[in-house]
């Protein structure tokens, strides 16, 4: 949705919706780094290059502010800017409140928010200088409806529409927009590990009937880095199939 000659910086890039993000990205004529823990990239990158997309890839986590500055340094030395940001690493550590250990509290937080807070850190000052960029950032139903076991991730998940409409107010003078994309249940390995009952559970929850596809998220990231959403900030789109 034309992003020829743009830069996008996509985390957790590596599988499932990261994975399909970039590859909409890049069908939409935009350049990719991807950063993901997992090493193993090379046949992303392919289908990337195919598409005609320039592709560089770090292996890094997103917890480590080190790490991060210096691979935003190396993109931004070797193509000279960076348009689009996509906040997708994510982890789960599930368990019920009574039982959850302080280790599963902080991982989950040191990842999908202090990792959120360490890239769009580093990368706005790129932004800034070029009084331009889009960051969107993956929330999530829960952190809106809640979910049993999930206080972790779900207070995550809501903390980050905070995050964005509060950086949406900071930077809109430089032309940057701030928004956030909210999936329901999509079809990930993720859930695809859920047992029937569960499945059958979660749609009956779902007016759709069915569950969000990777390339349902990936089309409304696709939107909110495009120029046609240049006036959109500080928002969070949800993509739910009615479920919230």
């Amino acid at each position: 949705m034309g992003q020829e000659k743009k830069l996008a910086l996509i985390t957790g890039a590596g599988r499932g919706i990261g994975k399909v993000i970039a590859l909409q990205l890049a069908k939409s004529g935009a350049d990719i780094a991807l950063t993901d823990l997992n090493p193993e990239l090379e046949d992303l990158k392919s289908e990337l290059n195919k598409l005609g997309s320039q592709c560089l890839d770090f292996q890094v986590d997103v917890t480590d502010p080190e790490a991060i500055d210096k691979m935003v340094s190396e993109v931004v030395g070797s193509q000279g800017r960076i348009d689009i940001l996509v906040n997708n690493a994510g982890i789960t550590q599930d368990n019920l409140m009574m039982r959850m250990k302080a280790e599963q509290w902080s991982k989950v937080i040191d990842v999908n928010l202090n990792g959120v807070f360490h890239i769009t850190r580093a990368v706005l000052k790129t932004m800034m200088k070029q009084r331009s960029g889009k960051i969107i950032s993956i929330s999530s139903v829960v952190g809106f409806s809640g979910n049993p076991g999930q206080v972790n991730y779900s207070s995550t998940k809501a903390a980050l529409v905070g995050f964005t409409k509060s950086l949406a107010r900071e930077v809109g003078s430089r032309g940057i927009t701030v928004n956030a994309v909210a999936p329901g249940f999509i079809d990930t390995a993720m859930t695809q590990a859920l047992n029937e009952t569960q499945q059958e559970e979660i749609l009956r929850q779902i007016p759709l009937k069915r569950m969000g596809m990777p390339e349902d998220i990936a089309h409304a990231v696709d939107f909110l880095a495009s120029e046609k959403a240049d006036y959109i900030t500080g928002t969070v789109l949800h993509v739910n199939g009615g479920m919230y």
